[in-house]
């Protein structure tokens, strides 16, 4: 991706549907046994990666624009291949729906992001107590089950996204009730619920600690729209922040970045919130924010840590981060320092001490937010900047170059021979 800054910008973007919350969606489109409609699906590697996992499983799927059809009554299959399982970290969301359909499921451990230590013991943990065996097998896990899955009281030692979302998809067609003490509470964990209980299930309590759910016999299908990706909405705003721009965001849940906006308000932004609607005006030199804690929702969302800093490595000042989160999101703080920025890290800690300007120079995106942060600071750089690694950009973020482009940007991506490669991999060895 090729970037010639400064840019500011100006415009407006709209927000697509949110990428972790339409990956367990399609996952409970396996317990329904007739045809799921879902709305503002975005077109994301991560999704494309769960519908051939479907697919894989039996399922027909069909994509109509921003809409996709899952028909699971031919489901057949419980192993997911390995390869699928390597792509994506929410693959794991697939074994509570799976073993809950079929009483069985084969899957090897899953990949993505390495941002540090993320065991699936609190999935294994918690369908464990609700009778699943599990074998593992050379890097695969078998899972049987005799009977239904039961529910049970369960106790997460941490509020998991995806063993809370596993739960509730294990424990929708079990038999009897499951009540999930210390679950997660993102506006995806409601997401999940909303679409449960339109396709037949009953599930109470969701956007709370504790979320009690009565197995029913079978689940049917519904037509449901996915929620605005909230990190998505930050990266925009980052961006909009960064280059000293004005933007006005369009189909964005506000409630859902209720601790984020505060961040960009510290920061001398003007912001005005509307329904479904959002509008920030960047001044002409940022303010250093004092302290940004990453924490599980409500807090501040550690997806957001990374966009957010790179704003802020052009403020007026030093801004701390503490990450309470995943131990290697600062992966990408390196290649901002080859941009010019100032930031110090330790252990869970980061200062990024404000420059007067950035300036382009050739980098690689080390996973998904740490991406988006190269192309936040890619933008308000001057001079070019080039950014290598889009497989991770892609996994989150549909056509970002083309929403940043409408609204003022000098943005494209182009296609690197294997020359160019060799070229870069030389220098960043040197450097």
């Amino acid at each position: 991706m090729r970037i010639d800054g400064p840019c500011k910008l100006n415009g407006e973007l709209r927000v697509h549907g949110a990428k972790n919350s339409t990956l367990p969606l399609l996952a409970a489109s396996l317990l329904c046994k007739t045809e799921v409609v879902l709305h503002n699906c975005p077109r994301l590697s991560d999704v494309e990666t769960a519908v051939r996992i479907l697919k894989t499983l039996g399922c027909r799927v069909k994509r109509e624009e921003e809409t996709l059809l899952i028909d699971s009554s031919s489901l057949q299959g419980g192993e997911i291949p390995e390869t699928l399982m390597r792509e994506m970290r929410s693959s794991i969301v697939f074994l509570g729906a799976i073993v809950s359909r079929l009483g069985k499921a084969r899957l090897s451990f899953p990949g993505g992001c390495e941002l540090g230590p993320r065991p699936i013991d609190l999935h294994l943990a918690a369908l464990r107590r609700m009778g699943l065996q599990i074998t593992e097998d050379h890097g695969c896990l078998d899972c049987t089950v005799p009977g239904r899955l039961t529910g049970c009281p369960i106790s997460l030692s941490f509020p998991s996204v995806g063993a809370t979302e596993n739960v509730m998809l294990a424990a929708a067609c079990a038999k009897g009730t499951t009540v999930l003490s210390n679950a997660a509470r993102e506006p995806e964990i409601v997401d999940l619920a909303d679409f449960l209980n339109a396709c037949g299930a009953h599930v109470s309590g969701a956007g709370g600690s504790e979320i009690v759910i009565e197995g029913v016999p079978s689940l049917h299908g519904c037509e449901h729209r996915v929620i605005p990706d909230r990190i998505v909405a930050a990266t925009y705003l980052a961006a909009a922040a960064a280059s000293g721009g004005e933007v006005l965001l369009h189909d964005v849940e506000c409630a859902h970045l209720r601790l984020v906006l505060p961040v960009f308000e510290e920061a001398g932004c003007s912001m005005k919130v509307m329904q479904n609607q959002l509008w920030l005006c960047a001044p002409e030199r940022l303010r250093p924010v004092k302290c940004i804690r990453t924490l599980p929702y409500p807090g501040f969302p550690t997806d957001a840590q990374a966009p957010v800093m790179a704003m802020l490595c052009l403020a007026d000042g030093a801004s701390v981060f503490v990450e309470n989160i995943f131990e290697n999101r600062y992966k990408y703080t390196g290649e901002l320092l080859r941009l010019g920025a100032r930031i110090k890290v330790e252990g869970r800690v980061a200062v990024a001490e404000g420059v007067k300007s950035l300036s382009g120079a050739s980098v690689q995106a080390p996973d998904l937010r740490g991406g988006a942060a190269l192309v936040v600071a890619g933008l308000a750089s001057e001079g070019t900047t080039l950014i290598s690694g889009l497989h991770h950009l892609d996994r989150g973020y549909e056509g970002l170059e083309k929403a940043f482009s409408e609204t003022g940007a000098r943005i494209q991506r182009e296609k690197i021979t294997l020359e160019d490669r060799k070229e870069e991999k030389d220098a960043a060895s040197t450097f």
